[in-house]
């Protein structure tokens, strides 16, 4: 079976453990500086224990450097890197092509590069142009479909990453400038507003409202649990989750799903055995309704009600009373419901449950045959908090020639000395007593397979002495793995021909190296990066979109007169069709 890789979201230590133990086979979390989820920032010595915790794995460690860089920071990102390489993370995800510069003038570490999807990875000729640069991985767009995504795969030799379950920013990564524009918050710079969570309203040139007062440019999130098996085969080879700012028990339980979906069609990269004491279920966690995006076929992405959490479908109300309802549904106190009320999505807590009598602390908008969903299984959420799942790595343990050898999964050895002593007066209580004295790992990393005893010519140990033995077997067998880790080493990055002759303000080019990367790339930079400048020029492209508003308005193909996006202030923002290419672009007022 194909080894593939399945990456989880951090957004500090503790969620990256939690991560690692429920099947996380690399994690991506943000340092203290140039991480696009400028709320999720950690320290060194933080990265440096997770860095030891998961390489005892064979988990890797990657972290983002994905935003555009001024000069001076530049200078200060380098030197993270730096550290970053020292303390022995495995890659870092950049977006700054004056990081890749540096690499070229040797000024990088030789630490693994992936290519952010922030560099609008989204054509088979940008994957090739970062395979002929060098970088270890690239990070594909989240709008490719299947066939593009093999395409890709089969003409690179780098390795692919794509994203398959979170949220979905409705722009093309890296290539958003809406956030900006409207009050100086930089995606690119890891300061996203989240202005396409806002209500928007649809509206034609002579001022006939097609969509009112909608989420327009929410869409729903994305799972592409049931096409994990069509990626294997494409040659993916990292499955990313999104949720760098997400809780740890969204972390938890969506990593398990995945974990155990991927595990019927690929080996993994990672060691070791995770013991589950929960059924992981994707609709129990934080989603805004699920979409396979454009894997496929096109389909309804959008959630035009509410950007917040939709969860998992309970059933229609059947009865309603005075201050209870009914429904044939396992529900529970504090479980959190809602429901579409006036167009919009409003909800509620179950205070108390009587067989199928629900009691809500509000019975505001609430009849019968209201479809109701549960965006808060308290349930479920407790079990997630107080899941004790864990991850161990299998040793077998032999005794034989006066010695305890323990052996581990991938062939790691560590042995410790018996010593020598009495002739014990019952040598099969003994036996009895060291099997029963090594099986107890504890709180280690290891569980025990199997136990042989070899040799009959035995010294008596009384228990206290076997515990002993046993834990400094067990911590010599986690220095040996920490050791015999290998990091894999970038190869020297170059320059190669850029897909375009030139580009304008959608390159972000935020600094002289980054400049200078494209020029002898054979490209030449109009403008710099559209945060350099303190105002907005009218008509340009502030979002690139696959979402189409005539598409979900049902006007898809039909003539129309010129369509804005209008907000709740009344600001107008013209739209333009590239239907050839089935992407809607919204320009600046």
């Amino acid at each position: 079976m194909k080894k593939v890789e399945l990456l989880a979201p951090a957004k500090n230590i503790e969620t990256a453990i939690a991560a690692i133990n429920s099947g996380a086979d690399a994690i991506y979390i943000g340092a203290v500086d140039y991480g696009a989820r400028k709320n999720a920032p950690n320290s060194l010595s933080d990265i440096e224990k997770l860095v030891n915790y998961a390489h005892l794995f064979n988990v890797k460690i990657h972290v983002v450097i994905n935003t555009i860089l001024n000069n001076e920071e530049l200078k200060d990102a380098i030197n993270l890197i730096h550290k970053l390489y020292e303390i022995g993370v495995d890659a870092i995800i950049v977006q700054d092509m004056g990081l890749l510069n540096a690499a070229i003038e040797s000024k990088l570490p030789p630490i693994e590069i992936h290519a952010s999807t922030q560099c609008n990875n989204r054509t088979l000729d940008k994957a090739k142009f970062f395979d002929n640069v060098g970088v270890s991985r690239v990070i594909l767009a989240r709008e490719l479909s299947l066939d593009a995504i093999s395409e890709i795969c089969n003409n690179v030799k780098c390795e692919v990453e794509t994203f398959v379950h979170g949220a979905l920013c409705v722009s093309y990564s890296g290539q958003c400038y809406f956030s900006y524009a409207n009050g100086g918050r930089s995606a690119n710079r890891g300061e996203c507003a989240q202005p396409c969570r806002k209500k928007y309203s649809l509206v034609d040139e002579s001022g006939k409202v097609l969509l009112k007062d909608k989420y327009l440019l929410s869409l729903k999130d994305f799972n592409a649990s049931n096409h994990l098996k069509s990626l294997v085969e494409a040659g993916v080879k990292s499955f990313k989750i999104e949720g760098r700012l997400k809780d740890i028990n969204y972390v938890k339980n969506v990593v398990a799903y995945y974990s155990n979906e991927l595990n019927k069609y690929a080996a993994r990269t990672s060691s070791g055995k995770v013991f589950l004491d929960f059924t992981p279920n994707a609709d129990k966690t934080f989603n805004r309704g699920y979409t396979n995006y454009f894997l496929k076929e096109r389909e309804q992405c959008f959630n035009f009600l509410s950007p917040k959490s939709r969860g998992e479908k309970i059933g229609k109300i059947k009865r309603i009373f005075h201050n209870y309802f009914e429904i044939d549904a396992e529900l529970a106190p504090q479980d959190g419901l809602c429901f579409i009320k006036d167009g919009d999505m409003t909800g509620f807590l179950v205070n108390k449950v009587e067989g199928n009598k629900v009691y809500p602390n509000k019975m505001d908008g609430l009849k019968s045959g209201t479809l109701l969903y549960r965006n808060f299984d308290a349930k479920f959420e407790k079990l997630l908090e107080t899941s004790k799942t864990v991850r161990k790595l299998p040793i077998s343990i032999q005794i034989f020639d006066g010695k305890i050898v323990a052996i581990d999964e991938d062939n790691n050895k560590a042995e410790v000395l018996l010593p020598l002593g009495e002739q014990p007066n019952n040598l099969e209580k003994l036996k009895s007593n060291i099997i029963s004295q090594l099986s107890k790992t504890g709180e280690t990393v290891f569980y025990v397979n199997e136990i042989e005893i070899l040799d009959d010519n035995l010294s008596f140990l009384p228990v206290s002495k076997i515990n002993e033995l046993r834990r400094e077997l067990l911590q010599m067998l986690s220095n040996e793995r920490l050791r015999n880790y290998k990091r894999n080493s970038q190869k020297p990055i170059g320059y190669a021909q850029f897909p375009e002759s030139k580009i304008d303000y959608r390159g972000n080019v935020f600094n002289d190296n980054a400049k200078s990367f494209y020029k002898n790339c054979n490209c030449d930079v109009k403008e710099f990066a559209l945060e350099t400048q303190s105002n907005i020029p009218q008509g340009i492209e502030l979002m690139r979109t696959k979402h189409c508003l005539k598409f979900a308005a049902g006007i898809c193909g039909q003539p129309c007169k010129k369509l804005y996006l209008v907000d709740v202030k009344g600001k107008k923002y013209p739209l333009k069709f590239d239907c050839k290419n089935c992407e809607m672009v919204v320009l600046s007022p």
